[in-house]
């Protein structure tokens, strides 16, 4: 059974698919196509994340194919860095475009002929006014646009002045070319929209080549047509575009008829995906840079240590729909912690350490006790960790007068050391300011391993580092970047999360954890799940926490309704 057959044979899982299903059962189209269209004026984000999987996803399912195409019309907001980052982001969610990448700026010159074929049709006109007229005459949603004083010019004075444009006689803003449509259309896309505008500007791609750049909205329905896209699924801002992407198509000798289709765009909690506000965030020194991992971007979330898998299975949960909705942040992160619970290592690391002397283990000697790599997986093996008489727990961990449920270490308790043995608290020393630096335990030799031959039990179990060969570390515990649930994109800066980046600088680590060089994350046990960052020295590594071990989102969908 082929790809197709198997997808026109399986149940509808969106609307989308719903539509390509029946296409291909109708016969309308052979082949599925697709395509994902960033424009590289910055980095791609968990927003973009949604269409890229839908994008590629249905072309894969149904035995199609999705183009990668740049929409590179706007020279002056787009980079080379944008472009590589787009196509890194897109690899690494796990997706390939093969032979098929493109740019707009490939059509630049059959979109200028389809631009001229329409002037010669009398349906394109050249407009002196400037841009500020131009949207003082456009109207409102309740009032009609007026004609401007160009639209009735001749064919030939247009053909003329258009030409001109292009050879470069005009500075910046003197005139754009228009589409004659009708100023009084209740959709105001419809009411002569700019096709090309003079921009006196290097292309990354054409260089000086061109100083007249057409319109999103003229380059992106053609080049569909040129590429022969069958279903051009786009986000709901762009429904009342649609009658505008079908006009040009109706009125041009286009190679093909693609449609479009809208779906809802993902909106998260905690999360502004505007990508205005995300550069604004970047060059206002909000954050350090368009990888940080606090950015909602392919490249911070990969920085923080979030797994492409988690990615595509939150968009997988989340689904295709018609209405915008927001998303809770909580629903995000059990994605990524069920993708990492199966498959991160377990590590132990201390954050904020206390000393522990255990008085009647034998001074200068140690040995070694086993630890799992992951409780689950016995294949992934074990590691071999040294215990001694000196060590490091969390401070978190110990409580000199602990409330009633407080269950770790207080004097007199015994607790369990994750792998090693069963220690008594008998005193905390304090420095002259009252604050306890070290404490003093005794172990039970009897108990090595982490069990009792006696039976008893006990309530905790800690983790620790060995003060012999624990590697100094700094971790930073990544947080919301905003502090209320729908930041304004408008007023973003209010809302701005004043914690959302805590620094520990004395932290400890397993040995292992500081000669493992892989960026994936790891667990560090009863703590969360943390990945090695690109800042890390040798000796001195970095971890940024990917997300904590608290699943919050679990307790939401387990409530009943």
């Amino acid at each position: 059974m082929t790809a197709v057959d198997r997808a026109v044979r399986e149940p509808g899982q969106d609307f989308i698919r719903d539509i390509i299903r029946a296409d291909l059962e109708s016969g309308r189209h052979k082949t599925v196509v697709t395509r994902f269209p960033p424009e590289p004026n910055g980095y791609l984000h968990i927003g973009h994340a949604k269409s890229i999987c839908l994008n590629f996803g249905v072309a894969e399912e149904f035995g199609g194919r999705c183009h990668l195409r740049f929409d590179d019309t706007n020279p002056a907001k787009e980079e080379q860095e944008y472009i590589e980052a787009i196509k890194r982001d897109v690899r690494w969610l796990g997706f390939d475009w093969g032979e098929h990448l493109y740019h707009a700026s490939d059509y630049f010159e059959q979109l200028y002929a389809w631009a001229e074929h329409l002037i010669r049709a009398g349906k394109a006109y050249v407009d002196d006014q400037s841009q500020e007229e131009i949207r003082a005459t456009r109207g409102t949603l309740t009032e009609p646009g007026k004609n401007s004083p160009f639209r009735d010019r001749s064919v030939e004075e247009n053909l003329d002045l258009f030409r001109r444009m292009r050879a470069g006689e005009f500075p910046n803003g003197a005139r754009v070319l228009r589409a004659k449509i009708d100023m009084a259309s209740g959709n105001i896309n419809l009411r002569d929209p700019v096709l090309y505008r003079i921009l006196h500007v290097p292309h990354p791609r054409t260089g000086n080549a061109w100083c007249i750049y057409p319109s999103y909205d003229f380059a992106h329905g053609q080049s569909d047509a040129i590429e022969h896209i069958t279903h051009s699924l786009c986000t709901l801002e762009f429904e009342d575009h649609r009658p505008l992407y079908d006009w040009f198509l109706e009125n041009l000798p286009v190679p093909s008829r693609p449609r479009q289709y809208e779906f809802a765009r993902l909106n998260l909690t905690y999360t502004v995906l505007s990508k205005r506000v995300l550069t604004e965030l970047v060059r206002g020194g909000h954050v350090t840079g368009w990888d940080d991992p606090r950015m909602p971007t392919l490249a911070g979330l990969r920085r923080r240590g979030v797994p492409p898998e988690a990615i595509r299975e939150f968009v997988r949960r989340i689904g295709v729909a018609k209405a915008n909705s927001v998303v809770d942040l909580a629903m995000f992160e059990h994605a990524i912690r069920d993708v990492l619970n199966r498959t991160a290592p377990r590590r132990m690391a201390v954050l904020r350490p206390l000393k522990v002397v255990i008085e009647n283990y034998p001074e200068g000697q140690s040995e070694e006790v086993e630890a799992a790599n992951h409780p689950d997986d016995p294949a992934a093996g074990v590691r071999r960790v040294r215990f001694g008489r000196e060590l490091y727990i969390e401070r978190d961990d110990f409580m000199e007068n602990p409330p009633k449920k407080f269950f770790r270490l207080a004097p007199g308790r015994e607790v369990r050391l994750r792998y090693a043995y069963f220690i008594t608290c008998r005193e905390a020393v304090k420095n002259a300011a009252g604050e306890v630096v070290e404490l003093r335990c005794t172990y039970d030799p009897a108990t090595r391993g982490g069990n009792a031959p006696d039976g008893r039990k006990v309530q905790a179990t800690l983790h620790w580092v060995s003060a012999a060969d624990a590697v100094p570390a700094e971790v930073r515990l990544i947080n919301p970047l905003f502090t209320c649930p729908e930041p304004s994109a408008s007023d973003f800066a209010a809302s701005l999360n004043p914690h959302s980046l805590e620094v520990l600088k004395d932290c400890l680590v397993e040995p292992a954890l500081a000669a493992d060089n892989d960026p994936r994350a790891v667990q560090f046990e009863r703590l969360g799940y943390f990945c090695r960052d690109p800042d890390s020295q040798p000796g001195r590594p970095v971890f940024n926490r990917t997300v904590g071990l608290r699943d919050t989102w679990a307790k939401i969908a387990a409530a009943p309704a």
